[in-house]
């Protein structure tokens, strides 16, 4: 399943087991997308297929024909109606180019985003096509359901691209989460500069990850709280789980004696988890939920 981690994980390492397996396996055939598309472009290729680092040779895939019923989406025409007009055509070309081999450089094996960047771009030559930063993780965004829907994903969408190109969004689990939100925690609000936050991440300084510091760095003065990181990537991570994120959230500012939160810190949170820039909480739910003496309230 998609939204299993531990499934995303296991069929990781099948895929780098049959590609090690020194033939015993035939080719594996994956589709990089994972998700369809309306082929007007070439959206951010998943990881799994390039994390091995071996040689992968590109297919490109072209549907010629005039009546474009072959194109599928989310939205739209359903599958058996795309299925219908197909078989009413008397004649469906398909074109299928092989592309040369594509060995990756050291850089590229190190680096699987990378490496599968560079060979979409390869393949949207060929496909004289554009690429768009986008991802099937984006739809979950933009289509987010729950309690606490995203309102404003413009900006959870520009973080989820960049943290895609730095490696991290393949490598986010619930225990990955738990385990920033720990280390968050022990910082107690503390703001990290571009090398500290590099090192958080155990990341090297590069253009992309100035690009997602920046965006929390909300005071103009190069530093930000780990917090807003941590709460961001696990908003992307599980668009549609928004009450596991604000609990998370709650875990990283609440009081160690009375578990409380402050109304100013329940706002930043729920700025970030809705991709607005200020939230007002007088008269609202949260608001009568809080303890109005100390503007203070807790999870449960």
């Amino acid at each position: 399943f998609r939204s299993d981690q531990d499934s995303r994980r296991k069929t990781v390492e099948e895929i780098k087991r049959r590609a090690r397996s020194g033939g015993e396996w035939p080719q594996i055939m994956i589709f990089p997308e994972g998700t369809c598309t309306n082929r007007s472009g070439l959206i951010l290729f998943k990881a799994g297929a390039f994390i091995p680092g071996l040689p992968v040779q590109p297919v490109v895939l072209r549907y010629p024909n005039k009546l474009d019923t072959v194109t599928w989406t989310w939205q739209g025409p359903g599958a058996f109606k795309i299925l219908w007009l197909t078989l009413c055509q008397p004649h469906n070309p398909m074109e299928i180019e092989y592309l040369p081999i594509y060995t990756p450089s050291d850089e590229e094996k190190e680096n699987p985003a990378l490496f599968a960047d560079n060979v979409r771009k390869l393949m949207a030559k060929a496909l004289q096509l554009p690429l768009t930063d986008l991802s099937f993780d984006d739809r979950e965004i933009s289509l987010s359901r729950g309690p606490l829907h995203i309102y404003d994903y413009s900006s959870l969408l520009e973080f989820n691209q960049l943290v895609c190109r730095l490696g991290l969004r393949a490598g986010t689990t619930e225990k990955v989460l738990e385990e920033q939100a720990r280390r968050a925690r022990k910082m107690q609000g503390d703001r990290l500069g571009l090398e500290d936050f590099a090192q958080f991440l155990n990341l090297p300084v590069t253009d992309t990850l100035t690009q997602v510091h920046s965006l929390f760095d909300q005071q103009g003065d190069g530093q930000i709280d780990i917090r807003d990181y941590v709460i961001a990537l696990s908003t992307v991570h599980r668009p549609s789980k928004s009450m596991k994120t604000l609990k998370l959230a709650f875990k990283m500012y609440e009081s160690e004696e009375s578990g409380e939160v402050l109304e100013q810190e329940i706002a930043a949170i729920l700025e970030i988890m809705l991709g607005v820039k200020e939230v007002e909480l007088s008269g609202g739910f949260f608001h009568r939920l809080m303890d109005l003496d100390t503007e203070k309230m807790t999870y449960d």
